[in-house]
């Protein structure tokens, strides 16, 4: 007995000395990209430019008829305003109601061109909550902080990052190589529209034989991270290759209804209540898929060695990371198609025993995953096969964008470049963007808006008290002139 358990030490002792040269070798790659080139930024025009922006409400809604166009023809007479060469040097057109089109021609007709997207939309002010800003919500007020107001994050910040690098570089005399498109949609926020402004941008570079070399859009951002004794003082840099699906399914299931003084054991809603538990009683298989491992592994080699004796195992512990993920909402829809039963709808009348009862539930589809997978799947866990089943609003999942191409490796190079610490990983868009619809004219899609941003402001997006930091705005305007300088290159 002994001797077994001297070998079983010898054993558990050889392991963990080889685990350990494991962990010590298990480093992110020194990637030596040089220093960024120095760039001229006109801070205090960028700065008062977005404010402008931000006072200007831009609102979008699902129903074209509550739209104000009027905000958003003052928003493009600001942005001729602002912005005179490059009214001047590129061609502008307005696509459908007001979504915005400007060309940039280069000196090379047959290079493929790049596109620089933003959406000039916001979403509304939640009505009762205008009073709990510190700012009015469309004031684009600066303390010297932050700029405050509705779009500071999502998104005229990009926007107006965007425009001031291309003025910048048109002051400086520079000709991009490829063409350069500015691409600004008009109804981004108007979840899974089948006819949005950027599906018309992209309908009409389309009909003219435009094929993209690459599309940069919003998605990811720059987040401090310092977890004390886990990754120190590092830069988590996600750069979106993909996003999520939408779909709202309605499901119906129909009764005799009748007096409620004389129910049956299950009235309409009853049965909907078991439609509903196996629902949420089967979710999608989870699948921790390649970018999500490329993320995990690239953090894991940025932690502290104590920690990277765990995270080398990375390949061993993908069952285990896997399942640990599904039981944390946060972290479930990175590995999974995610199930919400989000409303619900029985009888008009306390006494009266519906005739229908529905309830919609809401379905973020992961790439690989369609509409009509999610539709085979409720058949299939429902036990009742009488349900209707209904669409109302639906958005395919997009394809996943590749990350050694040309334009991934220009982002990461630029980033690394400013900070020799940043993390720089790609990630899967949980929301919706623009970015997707360009897909039938490129196949290099990235999410990414270079704003150094905590995850608790992050949280303000779309909620009360929106704001980007101040200090964030000139860095972004020098990464977009570097970026336009790169990826319009040949080479």
């Amino acid at each position: 007995m002994n001797k077994k358990l001297a070998v079983a030490g010898i054993a558990a002792g050889v392991a963990a000395g080889i685990n350990a040269v494991r962990a010590a070798k298990y480093v992110p790659e020194k990637k030596d990209y040089g220093e960024p080139s120095p760039e001229n930024v006109n801070v205090q025009r960028a700065l008062d430019n977005l404010s402008k922006a931000i006072s200007i409400p831009t609102v979008s809604h699902p129903e074209k008829e509550k739209i104000d166009f009027s905000q958003f023809e003052k928003f493009h007479k600001f942005l001729e305003e602002a912005y005179p060469l490059i009214h001047k040097t590129l061609k502008k057109e307005v696509i459908l109601e007001a979504s915005l089109m400007y060309k940039w021609e280069g000196t090379r007709s047959d290079l493929d061109p790049i596109a620089l997207l933003a959406h000039q939309d916001v979403v509304p002010i939640s009505e009762g909550t205008e009073g709990d800003w510190t700012n009015p919500p469309f004031g684009g007020v600066n303390d010297g902080e932050f700029i405050w107001g509705r779009g500071a994050l999502d998104m005229k910040n990009h926007l107006i990052a965007v425009m001031e690098a291309v003025e910048t570089l048109l002051e400086e005399g520079f000709q991009p190589e490829r063409d350069v498109y500015l691409l600004f949609g008009q109804d981004e926020e108007v979840v899974a529209s089948g006819n949005s402004g950027a599906k018309h941008l992209m309908l009409a570079l389309k009909e003219r034989g435009v094929h993209l070399d690459s599309v940069i859009d919003e998605g990811g951002a720059i987040i401090p991270v310092n977890v004390k004794g886990i990754i120190n003082n590092k830069e988590l840099i996600g750069v979106g290759i993909a996003e999520k699906g939408y779909l709202d399914i309605e499901i119906t299931v129909n009764a005799k209804g009748g007096h409620s003084s004389q129910p049956p054991v299950h009235s309409a809603l009853g049965q909907l209540a078991e439609v509903i538990r196996d629902i949420e009683g089967h979710q999608f298989k989870a699948k921790l898929m390649p970018f999500a491992f490329d993320l995990f592994s690239n953090i894991g080699k940025n932690c502290t060695y104590p920690v990277r004796l765990i995270t080398c195992n990375l390949p061993y512990l993908k069952p285990l990371l896997t399942y640990g993920m599904t039981k944390i909402p946060f972290t479930a829809c990175f590995v999974r198609t995610t199930t919400a039963v989000t409303m619900a709808q029985g009888s008009p009348a306390a006494n009266v025993l519906p005739q229908k009862a529905s309830v919609v539930v809401n379905f973020r589809q992961m790439p690989g995953t369609t509409v009509q997978d999610v539709i085979d799947h409720i058949r299939k866990v429902c036990r009742n096969k009488n349900i209707e089943i209904k669409v109302l609003k639906e958005k395919e999942a997009s394809i996943f964008s590749p990350t050694d191409s040309r334009a991934f490796k220009i982002i990461e190079e630029l980033c690394v470049q400013e900070n020799k610490d940043a993390v720089v990983a790609p990630y899967l868009v949980m929301g919706g963007t623009d970015a997707c619809n360009y897909e039938p004219v490129c196949e290099n899609i990235f999410r990414y808006s270079p704003f150094r941003a905590s995850v608790e402001l992050l949280r303000c997006t779309h909620a009360t008290n929106e704001r980007v930091p101040v200090s964030a705005v000139e860095p972004a305007v020098a990464f977009f002139k570097r970026y336009v300088k790169k990826a319009s290159a040949e080479k």
